[in-house]
């Protein structure tokens, strides 16, 4: 791979680019799934190819194959410079790259166990007993589980001199059921909802999460769900469970931060952003006890890596510190627009795709409270436990999340639970009002392998650290029109 990645450095400098970088991807991908004890799915996918990327006089040109020999990439490097050299003559500004140390690694991410050498029928075996394990009574209609395994290779190489190569090994798993009686459909999920959760491990993920334990206790919550009254509307104290706080970071803070989509150069998918660049170290984004940060050197996380797909090491910055709006998440070509180098942030999909500005891990810090300290200081509120929907306008402003199950908390106490629960928000004044987040007992990152961007759409893989964190004067449930 590297003597390809050298052969297509010389290629570029001989196409007249003034910069230029190859990455080689090798990908292997096993998805399983189970439905009422029964194996539904289990497929395998390989894939192996390069882009190839440059700047001509000003402009990027981009080209990409899933043949990988010396022939195609030198006809592919000319392609690249070509639509480079074409797309100059349509460029207002020159691109700029912020400056980069050119680095030689070799990094392998955090793993015990290698899920690719778990055999075949113990994987089917653990799959299976975990569906069965939620059938607990005649009223779960539906019981799923669900792996998920990755192994990539990515070799990146630069024309600056940078000659990078990152292993990754994920694994990824869920269980969830339905239950249905009357007209009325429940559901529960484990450890989240949409896919489970995903980390940088080995197969000593899925042990870890234990499903045996909670398989029965979800099951017996979709059940209790079925004659659960559905949540009264109201302006009320919510604590927002750490899986359904993480999909609330990832949606009103993670998109509205990417710099690229502030600057207009990427809407797709997600919309705009209410953070333009008039609001850096101006908005104050929440309470003073939110500090939010862009961490891709938490290796673990599924955002963690060593360095991104422009070979900008990884690190951990403020988004948000003490409230106070402080930064963006940035690429060598955006930082400069705002006077900065890149904090590491350029992913892209696989070998056939642009880099974008992605997500790493954007987290909430802990704080340090307990959760029973902060149930007790509640008079009259609930928890909110696992997303079921949710819904934000093309600002990240405006929002609406949708959760499986909530918790009333009465004088300091938890009780009966209802059903449908949703809540609403505008997003600075949301997180303006945070007057708790649990402490690190209760902290972990949360793995989204799903999220959408550009277009042609790319599908990243990012994280969030969550605790548990309480608001004040939230709008729940539907309201009467």
């Amino acid at each position: 791979m590297k003597d390809l990645a050298r052969f297509a450095l010389d290629e570029i400098e001989v196409g007249g680019a003034s910069y230029g970088d190859i990455r080689i991807v090798q990908r292997t991908d096993q998805n399983m799934s189970a439905k009422n004890g029964i194996l539904e799915s289990n497929s395998y996918s390989e894939s192996l190819g390069f882009g190839v990327r440059v700047i001509v006089d000003g402009a990027w040109g981009f080209a990409s194959s899933g043949e990988l020999n010396k022939e195609k990439i030198s006809q592919l490097v000319k392609k690249a410079v070509g639509i480079a050299r074409d797309s100059a003559r349509y460029n207002s500004e020159k691109i700029k790259l912020s400056a980069v140390e050119k680095v030689e690694s070799e990094y392998i991410s955090p793993y015990l166990i290698d899920p690719f050498e778990i055999s075949e029928e113990e994987k089917i075996e653990k799959l299976l007993s975990y569906s069965k394990l939620q059938m607990t009574d005649k009223r779960i209609i539906i019981a799923n589980s669900s792996f998920s395994f990755r192994r990539e290779v990515k070799t990146f190489a630069s024309t600056e001199g940078s000659m990078i190569k990152q292993t990754f090994i994920q694994t990824g798993g869920a269980i969830g059921c339905f239950a249905f009686e009357n007209g009325e459909l429940a559901a529960r999920s484990y450890p989240a909802s949409f896919g489970g959760d995903f980390r940088n491990a080995g197969w000593e993920f899925i042990q870890e999460l234990d499903f045996e334990k909670h398989a029965p206790r979800i099951s017996e919550e979709a059940v209790l769900l079925l004659s659960a009254p559905q949540l009264p509307h109201g302006r009320k104290t919510l604590i927002i469970g750490e899986s359904q706080l993480a999909l609330q970071i990832h949606e009103s803070v993670g998109h509205p931060t990417e710099l690229d989509r502030v600057l207009g150069y990427e809407r797709s998918l997600a919309g705009a952003s209410f953070v333009t660049l008039d609001k850096l170290y101006h908005l104050k984004y929440g309470s003073p006890i939110v500090n939010l940060t862009a961490d891709a050197t938490v290796h673990s996380a599924l955002g963690g890596f060593q360095y991104d797909d422009e070979g900008v090491p990884a690190q951990s910055s403020y988004l948000v510190k003490d409230g106070l709006f402080v930064g963006y998440q940035t690429s060598r070509e955006t930082a400069p627009v705002i006077g900065q180098v890149s904090n590491g942030c350029m992913r892209a999909d696989g070998f056939s795709n642009i880099p974008l500005v992605r997500m790493t891990s954007i987290n909430l810090l802990p704080g340090t409270h307990s959760l029973d300290q902060m149930i007790s200081e509640v008079d009259d509120g609930y928890l909110f436990d696992v997303n079921r929907s949710w819904s934000i306008d093309d600002k990240r402003l405006n929002f609406q999340f949708g959760c499986e199950l909530a918790r009333e908390i009465k004088n300091g106490k938890p009780g009966k639970i209802f059903r449908n629960p949703t809540y609403t928000g505008i997003s600075p004044e949301f997180w303006g009002s945070c007057d708790a987040i649990a402490s690190k007992e209760h902290y972990r990152f949360w793995g989204i392998p799903n999220c959408g961007k550009g277009e042609p759409v790319q599908t990243a893989r990012v994280s969030h650290g969550a605790s548990f964190a309480r608001f004040r004067d939230v709008e729940v449930g539907v309201g009467k029109w």
